[in-house]
């Protein structure tokens, strides 16, 4: 087996549709479930790709997070992206959704929606329909001349907003490839982009507060030319209020 990881940064890629100063576009994360040994899931892979490429949905900034699960190395194929903490992300997206057992591709829209990873048109509505709802300012600040830290700050949230919501912090490959020797996948190359390593929980936000926290860029945790994604999400797979992100330079 090779597999491929590529640290590229993405700053360009995420203006392939320019930003119109009097229509600026709202942040929109879309996640996708997704695992090598899934015969079905190629396609959807290939669909966050174009949406992170592409930018095609006008009004949105697409911040894409490609998450691969681990209940498909059962079959035959061991899939070096996953992980059990994002199958359990996943499986609490299930119970919100009323679905029984996960399942992939899947892909979940703000965590307010979700749809077969696979169908284009549907994620495109999902997005559109985004747009229109309430949003929380997130913003990411590189801190230092050499790129030491960043500063993740949050607005309040939406007047009226009851719940408390939490502040998370993804960390992810630009892009990776893989040589699939077992399983449906068998003899296909595979590529990937925004390829979740972890999301850890750095805060959480209420009523009238704001958040600001400082977190150092050590070499370890985000090597150059990767991504951070910081987002604010209610507990339990709830809805994201808002999102940012961060190209890690060289």
């Amino acid at each position: 087996m090779r597999t491929t990881l590529i640290w590229l940064g993405m700053a360009g890629a995420m203006l392939a549709a320019p930003n119109d100063a009097a229509n600026p576009r709202q942040p929109v994360l879309v996640e996708l479930f997704t695992s090598e040994g899934c015969s079905s899931c190629p396609p959807a892979d290939a669909l966050l790709e174009k949406l992170d490429h592409d930018q095609p949905i006008a009004g949105a900034q697409i911040i894409v997070l490609s998450e691969h699960v681990d209940y498909w190395d059962h079959d035959g194929w061991m899939d070096p992206f996953d992980s059990a903490a994002l199958t359990a992300r996943q499986t609490d997206y299930a119970q919100r959704f009323a679905l029984g057992d996960p399942y992939t591709p899947q892909m979940v829209v703000d965590g307010n929606a979700e749809c077969n990873g696979s169908d284009a048109k549907k994620a495109g509505a999902l997005i559109r329909q985004a747009i229109g709802g309430p949003r929380v300012g997130v913003r990411i600040r590189v801190e230092g001349s050499g790129n030491t830290a960043v500063t993740i700050e949050v607005d309040a949230l939406p007047e009226g907003t009851a719940r408390k919501a939490n502040v998370y912090l993804a960390r992810a490959a630009e892009r990776g490839t893989s040589d699939i020797l077992r399983g449906e996948n068998k003899g296909r190359t595979l590529r990937y982009v925004s390829i979740v390593r972890d999301i850890k929980k750095v805060g959480s936000i209420g009523g009238h507060e704001t958040f600001q926290k400082q977190i150092p860029l050590r070499a370890a945790d985000a090597p150059g030319e990767s991504r951070l994604i910081a987002f604010v999400q209610e507990s339990g797979g709830g809805r994201v209020w808002g999102a940012a992100m961060y190209a890690v330079p060289k």
